[in-house]
């Protein structure tokens, strides 16, 4: 079992940042790649973000592309989202996930994500 665990929520308005910050405790951490997700109250959960094993694949969703980056940082287990230029619609609860068959590439699909952390609620006023 994989504990992953999100930090940096919090309230910040249009306009603002917020760092992302997930741990994923253990030494297996830098083999797999690691996605962001969000899910805004009465939505479906939606792919955000994802980054393989090394940080050399990234992919965005349109949504955020050019607003928010992701990296990770494999000696600390930690994989980030900087989010930047944040819209009111981008509130909702972050998730991190790993990704433990994505074979050295990202995917997009929630269901193809093998562990989540428990979420972190953002909030961008307007």
């Amino acid at each position: 079992q994989v504990q992953l665990v999100e930090s940096g929520g919090g309230l910040v308005q249009a306009g603002g940042s917020l760092r992302l910050s997930c741990a994923a405790p253990g030494r297996t951490f830098s083999s797999y790649a690691m996605g962001w997700f969000r899910q805004a109250p009465g939505k479906e959960r939606e792919f955000v973000a994802a980054i393989n094993w090394s940080g050399g694949i990234i992919y965005y969703a349109d949504s955020v592309k050019g607003r928010f980056t992701i990296s990770r940082d494999n000696a600390k287990n930690t994989v980030y989202l900087q989010m930047d230029s944040l819209k009111p619609e981008d509130t909702a609860v972050y998730y991190c996930a790993q990704d433990q068959s994505a074979q050295g590439g990202v995917r997009v699909g929630a269901n193809e994500y093998d562990y989540w952390g428990q979420g972190t609620q953002v909030t961008v006023s307007s």
